[in-house]
């Protein structure tokens, strides 16, 4: 993960999305609890089960989702299948970005 800067993964179980596991995960679950990093399994310490949204809902929706769940990542979902994965600094850019004044927008 760290090579690669990915923050968090998608957990696949015989095909199918069943968890995540982020880097306070491995953080918190491997590291502070002294886990020996090269036998500890994915399945030891990811979250689950995965939390889903639809890619037809808001980004309202999606961040009150998120807030219930007390989560940082959304597994976005069409006709079911994941297509993607939503989390909150997705949401800061946008918000960021949005908020940006008009005239620092274009340069």
């Amino acid at each position: 993960m760290a090579e690669k800067r990915i923050g968090s993964l998608l957990v696949l179980e015989a095909g199918e999305m069943v968890g995540i596991v982020t880097e306070t995960d491995v953080v918190r679950k491997v590291i502070a609890a002294r886990r020996p990093a090269n036998s500890t399994r994915v399945g030891a310490v990811m979250n689950y089960p995965l939390i889903q949204i639809d890619i037809n809902r808001t980004v309202r929706d999606a961040s009150r989702r998120m807030a219930e769940e007390q989560i940082r990542h959304l597994a976005v979902t069409e006709d079911n299948k994941v297509v993607g994965l939503l989390s909150v600094r997705d949401l800061v850019k946008m918000v960021s970005v949005r908020d940006k004044p008009r005239f620092l927008r274009n340069t």
